[in-house]
């Protein structure tokens, strides 16, 4: 089975005009320009790509045209999960047969499964395809964190689970899991990729891979070749832009997933990379709270110093 490693864009999904449909041709668009700027991988329908807002007949249109377009240039990776165990397995399938190199999946939503059930629940998504599949321990929207035991177990059971994105922000999970879990397991980061890598992480689910791919490979490469000040400058400018963003928002949109995913969808803008408004519910940047025109000057500053902001949003 092939190993995959490095920083992976957890690509956000491009609507029209109000979010209604689905523009495949600014993702095909997308999906190019991610592979120019360096990004060493694509996972769609993650977080970013707001796969709770989409129906289950544009699933495949999605997949098979980030598929299609990066045409075997780096892999892909599809995000699978479901509440329901059997839709959750028919998305794993779908993927598979559309040409997705690996699954995403993270546990059950909402329910806040016991270890018995998520494994239980992984365990059918295994049986169910070849491809490798990536668990996503993300505590703060799946209501579960996933204990170190119960990936090694997995791990040992099931020849493609092989990944996990590790989101908890528990830096010495990625030591206990490659302590219990050996070789067996791929530790990716979703919070701390520096040090995570440092620690022995071998990959980063990047949503900074959206507005800023290039340095996003950049700081993994020069991490996995030993230049560990070179990646530590590249991570300070990346950390830069995010504490600007956290400073932008209030406090009761700390952990907002859907304020992540519009101020995403906006940088994309401003590099250039128009990718349309997130999907109702979640609504434009600009209509929350203290994200007003000022409050995005301070990124704009920092994507033209960073050399990433396009030429029209410069003048």
């Amino acid at each position: 089975m092939t190993e995959y490693r490095g920083s992976f864009t957890v690509v956000v999904t491009p609507f029209r005009e109000r979010g209604e449909a689905f523009d495949e041709e600014t993702m095909r668009r997308f999906v190019d320009w991610q592979i120019t700027e360096g990004a060493h991988g694509l996972i769609t329908l993650g977080s970013m790509g707001e796969f709770f807002l989409v129906d289950d007949d544009e699933r495949g249109r999605i997949i098979s045209s980030v598929v299609d377009q990066a045409a075997g240039r780096v892999p892909v990776f599809a995000g699978t999960a479901n509440a329901r165990t059997e839709k959750a397995v028919r998305f794993s399938r779908e993927a598979e047969d559309l040409g997705a190199d690996g699954i995403m999946v993270l546990p059950p939503l909402y329910i806040a499964p016991t270890d018995a059930e998520i494994v239980a629940y992984f365990s059918r998504i295994a049986e169910a395809v070849s491809i490798p599949i990536m668990i996503y321990n993300n505590p703060t929207n799946a209501s579960v964190d996933i204990p170190a035991d119960v990936v090694a177990r997995l791990a040992d059971e099931f020849d493609n689970i092989r990944y996990i994105k590790e989101a908890s922000g528990e830096l010495a999970r990625v030591a206990d899991i490659r302590r219990l879990a050996g070789e067996k397991m791929h530790v990716w980061q979703g919070a701390h990729p520096f040090d995570a890598i440092a620690l022995g992480g071998e990959g980063w689910v990047s949503p900074e891979g959206n507005f800023l791919p290039r340095l996003s490979a950049q700081m993994f490469e020069l991490a996995q070749g030993g230049d560990h000040a070179g990646s530590a400058a590249i991570w300070a400018k990346l950390l830069a832009v995010n504490t600007a963003i956290m400073a932008g928002r209030p406090p009761r949109l700390r952990n907002h997933l859907a304020h992540i995913i519009a101020i995403t969808k906006e940088l994309c803008r401003l590099v250039g990379q128009p990718m349309g408004v997130p999907r109702a519910p979640i609504t434009r940047f600009a209509d929350y709270t203290g994200a007003d025109a000022g409050g995005i000057e301070p990124l704009k500053r920092m994507l033209a110093e960073l050399g990433a902001l396009a030429h029209d949003e410069a003048a």
